[in-house]
């Protein structure tokens, strides 16, 4: 019989690779989908016919509990969550309740059914924050600076208590910044290609950001749904920095997708105070030692490669769109 996988959060960027490497190993996917009046199946829409997909929300865990019995899945990957930073600060208890208490709902109706599934708790390295040291591994201290940093905090220690308390198979994956051409316009990396596109298409003429000296370790999210699917095969759970261990600013990645497009990025970036963060984040870069020498991972897309996909992608987006 194939193995089973339950995906929370399928519809988003990591969701949606995630599935695609489920499938290509034989596996069922069944993925969860909030109950919604409008649901964008646009990252998974060619695959939606090889996919179950039911109703549920990680605020309800009775609706877990119901998903968890019917479809008895051997692997759940939460990947469930308000995830966007900024949203955080404007919806404080609402990030809290989906993205912190969502996984102790999770955890809970996996030990109620079956704890022998195998648990994958999606962390990030929003948690560092105000970094205790560089580069960022397992052992590093948190110190985080937004409400989705604290909330992620909340869901990566009720992983680590749960698997400890109840001897389940949970691993976490703190991964660092991981982008593609199917993330979302709210996050920085997209926002840049797809203004870019814009600006080469002559729909915009400039692209406004905030500070072009932040610096992040930014990888293919391709290659990190492998990490993800590795951490649920090995024969004990763990915790795993997932990272590119090089670190660039937004000036870098404003200067490699401008020049992709042949454009001059100091004729259009703007700097716009409203795109400030409250506290923003110090030196986040990745030590993934631990990943690769337990895992066998490593990262097949470099940076340039990643930007220049993006740039490339929204580009032949934006056409098609103002054609």
């Amino acid at each position: 019989m194939p193995r089973r996988a339950l995906i929370t959060g399928i519809t988003g960027q990591d969701g949606s690779y995630l599935a695609e490497l489920l499938l290509a190993n034989g596996y069922e996917v069944v993925g969860m989908l909030r109950r919604s009046s409008t649901v964008n199946f646009e990252r998974i829409a060619h695959i939606q016919d090889q996919l179950t997909l039911v109703p549920g929300d990680v605020l309800d865990e009775v609706s877990m509990l119901e998903i968890l019995r019917e479809h008895r899945p051997q692997e759940v990957y939460n990947l469930a969550a308000q995830s966007f930073v900024k949203t955080s600060w404007s919806q404080p208890v609402l990030t809290g309740d989906v993205t912190a208490m969502g996984v102790t709902r999770i955890l809970d109706a996996i030990r109620l059914t079956d704890p022998e599934t195998r648990f994958y708790q999606a962390s990030s390295s929003e948690m560092f924050g105000k970094v205790q040291e560089v580069p960022q591994r397992e052992t590093t201290s948190f110190y985080p600076r937004s409400p989705y940093g604290v909330a992620k905090v909340y869901g990566h220690w009720i992983t680590v208590n749960y698997r400890e308390s109840y001897d389940m198979h949970a691993s976490s994956g703190i991964l660092f910044n991981h982008e593609s051409p199917r993330r979302g316009m709210e996050f920085l990396p997209r926002k840049v290609s797809y203004g870019v596109a814009r600006i080469k298409a002559g729909l915009d003429s400039e692209l406004p950001l905030g500070n072009l000296d932040a610096k992040r370790d930014w990888g293919f999210a391709g290659d990190y749904v492998r990490a993800m699917w590795t951490m649920a095969q090995q024969d004990e759970p763990s915790d795993y920095v997932v990272a590119t261990g090089e670190t660039h600013s937004v000036r870098e990645l404003c200067e490699v997708a401008f020049e992709r497009a042949g454009l001059d990025m100091e004729r259009h970036v703007r700097i716009d105070e409203q795109f400030m963060r409250p506290a923003e984040v110090d030196l986040l870069v990745g030590d993934a030692s631990k990943a690769r020498e337990k895992l066998g991972w490593k990262t097949e897309v470099s940076f340039e490669e990643l930007v220049q996909m993006m740039v490339d992608a929204d580009i032949d987006l934006v056409r098609s769109r103002v054609r």
